[in-house]
């Protein structure tokens, strides 16, 4: 994948935050699979889509990493709640190293429950 492209989306002080969160590649116990890949080009093809809004089977091959184990490795780290530590490592680093204005943060209502009205 272009040097570039991948810089801009995970630059490495991003990516020396996010290294420690996802789980190490696992083989699988009765052997065969394929080799494990990099976990940087999955986080960095995940990245992309996400920001991008292409959808999982339009990822370029660029990215080294297939459609499909992207999309399965996205789905493992959501199930396993490591999207959401990810999160939280990122805003607490970023706003330890006074990378936030909280002066003028949005809450997404999108994300909360409505309240239901008494009648």
């Amino acid at each position: 994948m272009s040097g570039d492209l991948s810089q801009w989306l995970v630059p490495d002080d991003l990516w020396a935050m996010v290294e420690p969160v996802p789980p190490p590649f696992r083989s699988r116990p009765q052997g065969g699979g394929t080799a494990p890949i990099d976990q940087r080009a999955v986080f960095t093809a995940v990245v992309y889509v996400l920001t991008s809004g292409c959808a999982w089977r339009y990822l370029p091959p660029s990215f080294g990493v297939s459609p499909a184990t992207a999309h399965r490795r996205f789905s493992v780290w959501t199930a396993s709640g490591v999207r959401r530590r990810l999160h939280r490592v990122v805003l607490d680093e970023t706003g330890a190293r006074g990378g936030l204005d909280w002066s003028s943060v949005i809450a997404g209502a999108a994300s909360a429950r409505a309240k239901k009205e008494s009648r």
